[in-house]
């Protein structure tokens, strides 16, 4: 393997390390910036509050015919406020979700290429999530074929970050990453790749099936975080305080979905019910924040601040 100067997070044997080598263990929330552009900074600041060391933001790359894409000004406008506020950030272009052609995530990763020089030079406070939920399908071989294509593609484009990659169905299969994570993993020249697992009903509704599809990459020795999670969906019920308690007892990350802004019959994963934070919901938000395993309780900032 070739040689690199190592200027931000790495991974290393199955965990993720900051750039002053110490062991960085996600504690956050997930925000739909990309509906909201005009909340972000009362968003952040609210998050920032819960004692969060991370956030997850939703970009569009511009190829959905609903929502307006972020420009390069505004994803480095939002790089330097989560700085601001000793806040990690995972950037993840969300055009690809459920997308079931190989199309989808190639558009994301021309995105992250055309806005490398805001990736470049922020390998310690920007990880990089190459597309939201793709394939929809569970299909390990297209998601393996996807994703080292993906890989190879943004590393020969001098783009450095960690990358993070979701696992098909929808994010929730995370047989994918048993099956070729580990071909997935040593596509990346840097070795500088994590997968997530995303837990509703099918990954998140019983103990079996939350430590099965972390322990699909774990036992890999390979990374990996809930890259989301809500308390119920239209897939089911979750088990919430199981995730978050077998996350914490084996230092793995976990980033709740969301702060505010959830419709369409889904509202009821708003963590807050105001932008501000002044209000969290009774079942969901003051579980995940002030819970025993949560994030007030369990959430340490990244020493590179």
């Amino acid at each position: 393997m070739a040689d690199f100067v190592k200027e931000g997070f790495t991974i290393e044997n199955g965990s993720l390390i900051d750039a002053n080598g110490n062991k960085f263990v996600m504690r956050g929330i997930n925000h739909g910036h990309t509906w909201y552009k005009n909340f972000i900074d009362e968003a952040l600041s609210a998050i920032s509050g819960t004692g969060a060391n991370c956030v997850r933001i939703v970009l569009c790359a511009g190829h959905h015919d609903e929502w307006r894409g972020d420009s390069a000004e505004s994803i480095r406008s939002i790089i330097e406020k989560c700085k601001s506020h000793k806040m990690i950030v995972i950037l993840e272009p969300h055009d690809s979700t459920g997308k079931d052609e190989f199309e989808p995530l190639e558009k994301c990763v021309d995105y992250i290429i055309e806005n490398k020089d805001v990736f470049i030079g922020q390998e310690q406070y920007v990880i990089v999530n190459i597309g939201n939920e793709w394939p929809g399908k569970c299909d390990a071989d297209m998601w393996c074929k996807g994703y080292t294509k993906a890989v190879s593609r943004i590393r020969a484009s001098g783009i450095k970050n960690t990358l993070m990659i979701d696992s098909a169905g929808w994010g929730q299969w995370g047989y994918c990453i048993e099956a070729k994570g580990m071909e997935v993993f040593e596509s990346d020249p840097m070795r500088n790749t994590m997968f997530s697992v995303h837990m509703y009903g099918s990954a998140g509704g019983s103990k079996e099936s939350i430590e099965q599809n972390i322990k699909y990459a774990t036992d890999q020795g390979l990374c990996v975080c809930v890259g989301e999670f809500g308390h119920r969906h239209s897939d089911g019920e979750v088990d919430e305080d199981y995730i978050m308690q077998y996350c914490r007892e084996n230092s793995i990350g976990y980033l709740a979905w969301s702060w505010k802004g959830n419709s369409g019959g889904v509202e009821y994963l708003d963590l807050a019910l105001d932008w501000e934070g002044n209000e969290l919901s009774d079942d969901w938000g003051k579980v995940v924040i002030d819970g025993t395993n949560g994030i007030r309780e369990t959430s340490q900032i990244c020493t590179v601040y």
